[in-house]
């Protein structure tokens, strides 16, 4: 397994690499519903509202996702090698 970091802001992005999938998580620190999250392609796209504001957030995934979830505002997007 390979661990990728990211931090931005508040929010640390994990990579996590394993033999036949990938993984990529992070910890947005919001409530479920303040949290959209979308894959296009090998692109994800994170929608934040809180506040009355809304932030949306675009960055390259590894290969296209076969899953994505949304738990306690983290959210998880799982794709195969």
């Amino acid at each position: 397994m390979n661990l990728t970091q990211s931090a931005g802001g508040d929010v640390l992005l994990r990579r996590y690499d394993y033999e036949d999938r990938w993984v990529v998580a992070a910890d947005v620190g919001v409530d479920d519903d303040a949290l959209s999250v979308d894959t296009v392609g090998d692109t994800a796209i994170v929608v934040v509202e809180a506040n009355g504001d809304s932030t949306e957030s675009e960055f390259e995934l590894p290969g296209t996702a076969d899953s994505v979830s949304v738990t306690n505002g983290v959210f998880t997007i799982e794709g195969d090698r």
